[in-house]
């Protein structure tokens, strides 16, 4: 009797298996993959926003203390906040200038998840 080559019904099946496993793994990695593409994005946007939000402060926004907000078209909320920062009398008897705190955030939903960034900095005014 001779014996005839090929693979056994066993052996498809277990190679079907593997297949499919792989498979699934695969379509999970560029399904994260995606979703992080995506978050990175916004969060790209989102710190250009919060860049152009801060540069716009003592030419088109007033360096006044208060709460500027805004929205853009894309869906992202802004809000920009600034405080006269104390500066301690020991060291100047007259402070040259007034250092104010701008801080800008920038909110937006993804997923039905609030997201958030925040960047702050420190500029000079007129003194009081």
């Amino acid at each position: 009797m001779r014996h005839q080559g090929g693979f056994s019904l066993l052996e498809v099946l277990v190679a079907f298996a593997i297949l499919a496993i792989s498979l699934g793994v695969m379509m999970e990695i560029f399904s994260r993959a995606s979703i992080i593409t995506i978050a990175s994005a916004q969060y790209s946007q989102a710190a250009t926003l919060a860049e152009s939000v801060l540069s716009e402060v003592g030419a088109d926004i007033p360096l006044e203390e208060g709460i500027t907000s805004g929205t853009t078209d894309s869906g992202f909320e802004w809000e920009l906040s600034i405080q006269a920062v104390d500066v301690s009398e020991q060291y100047f008897t007259e402070p040259p200038a007034t250092p104010y705190r701008v801080d800008a955030t920038v909110l937006w939903r993804d997923a039905g998840r609030a997201r958030r960034m925040a960047l702050s900095t420190l500029r000079l005014g007129e003194r009081f």
